[in-house]
């Protein structure tokens, strides 16, 4: 009885990309049934994995054909490097385990005539992921007496915030908290995105060059793998990640992307990054940095409440509400002046009162801090 035998043919990473984009979904859906069914997994690595997944077909089906070389390195470097702080041994091997799987199911499907090229590929990106997870994560037992004095620095560190936080008045003490904390850790330049969650959108608030920083606005989709993230993101490389404007606006190189939350409510996101500067960062600073924005969700969760009791003493006319109601939408003063038959001046006087009420410093605090008191839900 004669074998077919299907000789193996190395494939390219814009051929596996391409493969992978084409069968997407299929895929989705095996892995999604061998992750439920596998009895083997932890819920806790069954949690990992289904995130590290969403990110990795988020990584493939998203990317640009037209722009990528052969040299997949930057691009299986740039994702560990983003998943860092969920990335595991244990949760990399149930990837792979369950990707196999559902790529072996595909093909049988398919009944593919090269069943051996996609599926090598995949073991070559595996191996080439340990090896990055092992470079980049702190996986080596060092010096104990080195690894002390670090977590002693973490603990002042965090203490240092602490304090910080504790000294501060509200919300409004946000940018001066930032700078404190590029000092603290040793960056050059912090950036707060806020979150609207009525709109799904975020938008920049805080952070050096301010009308730069304004103007970085947009609604979050689901191939936002940056801002879809819980948990903290450093990029070495942002390139694929980013908007090639936003890269060059502020002249980026490396960046970290940090939640800012509390109990299921999100803030928005701390950005750290060195000016332009390519730098690297740990698993353990980046647990570190992750303890600081849940410190930061912390606080602006308490000066909410704080700031709720005060809402009843902050008492809008019908006419400022409903200003208040169309800045949130995203109008300006033309439009509403159009929608409400007024003049632009009378618009731009409710929008000074409401500033004064609100103790904003602009339109976009206005309708931050309208929102954070309950005066819009």
């Amino acid at each position: 009885m004669t074998q077919n035998f299907h000789p193996y043919t190395e494939m390219t990473f814009q051929e596996f990309v391409l493969f992978f984009k084409t069968h997407s979904k299929q895929l989705e859906e095996n892995t999604n049934i061998y992750l439920i069914a596998e009895a083997n997994i932890s819920e806790t690595h069954r949690i990992e994995t289904e995130v590290l997944m969403r990110s990795f077909f988020q990584m493939f089906t998203y990317s640009d054909l037209d722009h990528m070389d052969n040299h997949y390195s930057s691009y299986l470097d740039t994702w560990v490097q983003s998943q860092l702080t969920i990335l595991n041994m244990a949760s990399l091997q149930w990837l792979q385990i369950i990707l196999e799987k559902s790529l072996l199911t595909l093909l049988i499907q398919l009944k593919h005539q090269r069943m051996l090229d996609p599926l090598m590929f995949l073991l070559s990106v595996f191996s080439y992921l340990m090896h990055s997870f092992h470079k980049w994560a702190d996986t080596e037992s060092g010096n104990h007496e080195t690894e002390e004095n670090n977590e002693l620095k973490k603990l002042r560190l965090l203490d240092q915030l602490n304090q910080l936080l504790v000294s501060s008045s509200g919300a409004s003490d946000l940018a001066f908290i930032l700078k404190k904390c590029e000092k603290y850790f040793n960056y050059k330049r912090c950036v707060f995105y806020a979150y609207v969650p009525w709109s799904n959108q975020f938008y920049g608030v805080i952070g050096e060059e301010l009308p730069k920083i304004q103007s970085m606005k947009g609604q979050l989709t689901e191939q936002n793998l940056i801002f879809n993230s819980k948990r903290p993101i450093y990029l070495k490389n942002p390139k694929p990640y980013l908007r090639d404007e936003h890269i060059q606006l502020f002249q980026l190189s490396s960046i970290i992307f940090i939640p800012i939350a509390h109990e299921h409510q999100l803030y928005g996101w701390v950005t750290f990054d060195q000016m332009g500067d390519s730098f690297d960062c740990t698993k353990s600073e980046l647990d570190l940095l992750e303890q600081v924005g849940k410190r930061i969700g912390l606080f602006l969760s308490r000066k909410e409440k704080e700031n709720t009791a005060k809402t009843m003493a902050i008492a809008l006319t019908e006419r400022e509400a409903t200003v208040l109601e169309l800045l949130a939408e995203g109008y300006d003063n033309k439009k509403i002046a159009s929608l409400l038959f007024l003049s632009e001046y009378t618009v731009r006087d409710y929008v000074s009162s409401l500033m004064t009420k609100l103790r904003a410093k602009n339109r976009t605090q206005v309708v931050a801090y309208a929102f954070r008191w309950g005066l819009l839900s």
